[in-house]
């Protein structure tokens, strides 16, 4: 399983119904019973929400979001995906991770 970063975009402000929440509230639960939703919520400093997948891949990310109510009746207008690299003690902190390696000054 992978992890994505999913930031939802440019929101309608002041058009959310309760008919629309709801939706938006049922597939976060669908997410979530399936194990595939890690954490879900709007950000407090701007008008965007983030949710953290669990997927097999980019696609069944992008299926999940173009599923969620608040994209298919646009009250947030366009999302970006990010696929997340996870840094654990499994991994030793991604210290022997290639991107990690690319970055460090010899």
């Amino acid at each position: 399983m992978y992890k994505f970063v999913v930031f939802l975009k440019d929101k309608r402000h002041g058009e959310l119904d309760s008919g629309l929440l709801a939706r938006h509230i049922e597939h976060l639960r669908q997410l979530n019973k399936a194990g595939q939703m890690v954490i879900a919520g709007p950000l407090k400093n701007n008008g965007q929400a983030m949710i953290i997948l669990n997927c097999d891949g980019i696609d069944e990310a992008i299926r999940l979001v173009e599923k969620d109510p608040f994209i298919q009746e646009k009250y947030y207008n366009t999302y970006d995906i990010n696929e997340l690299i996870v840094a654990n003690e499994e991994n030793n902190w991604l210290i022997d991770d290639s991107q990690t390696k690319g970055n460090l000054v010899h």
